[in-house]
């Protein structure tokens, strides 16, 4: 009977133990990959078609945590990179008119709390500093994985999220309501471990 206690404390020993060095597993951190990371914008031209840039991000870090369900992160989008097709709107929304990527050639997001479904990000909430305004944004996840890259062996993080901004927020206000002031955001990022 001694020995059936003990086999049973000692098993539920290894099986706290466990738990607890899972809990205070160091969080994790990620590099972004630029070549897999950019932002588009979709905004309603005079009620008609969507007009689309796309945004290149610079540069990026992102810490989780999973089992304290944390995480935070920062990533810069290069402002200069606009890229929608047409060489002259590219030229006008880099201008003083719209983003004026010459005094503000940066724009950066900084996470300040992240939702989870399991170990699947849902949401992130943060703050968006562009062209020299600050306001908060929400990220919501369509699509979410982590995979093992083939290439280099590490483990890449990522996926798709959404949002819908009021660009007059950062007074981006030219044009407004011909070209609307709601603007849907669509982010692609990936992020290999550090």
């Amino acid at each position: 009977m001694n020995q059936i206690r003990s086999s049973l404390f000692f098993a539920l020993l290894v099986t706290a133990l466990l738990g607890t060095s899972s809990a205070l597993a160091d969080p994790l951190s990620y590099t972004v990959d630029p070549t897999h990371t950019s932002v588009t914008a979709a905004s309603r031209h005079f009620g008609t078609s969507t007009v689309r840039s796309r945004y290149s991000a610079k540069s990026g870090n992102i810490t989780i945590d999973p089992a304290a369900k944390t995480g935070k992160a920062t990533i810069v989008i290069d402002m200069t990179s606009v890229l929608t097709g047409v060489p002259k709107l590219d030229e006008h929304l880099k201008s003083l008119s719209f983003f004026d990527a010459s005094g503000y050639p940066e724009a950066t997001f900084v996470a300040t709390g992240f939702a989870f479904d399991g170990d699947k990000v849902t949401r992130i909430d943060g703050d968006l500093t562009m062209h020299g305004k600050t306001a908060p944004i929400t990220l919501a996840s369509t699509n979410y994985n982590c995979y093992m890259n083939p290439n280099f062996k590490k483990q890449v993080c990522g996926g798709d999220f959404e949002a819908t901004i009021q660009r007059s927020l950062w007074d981006v206000k030219y044009l407004i309501p011909f070209v609307s002031d709601e603007t849907k955001l669509a982010v692609q990022i990936e992020a290999t471990k550090d």
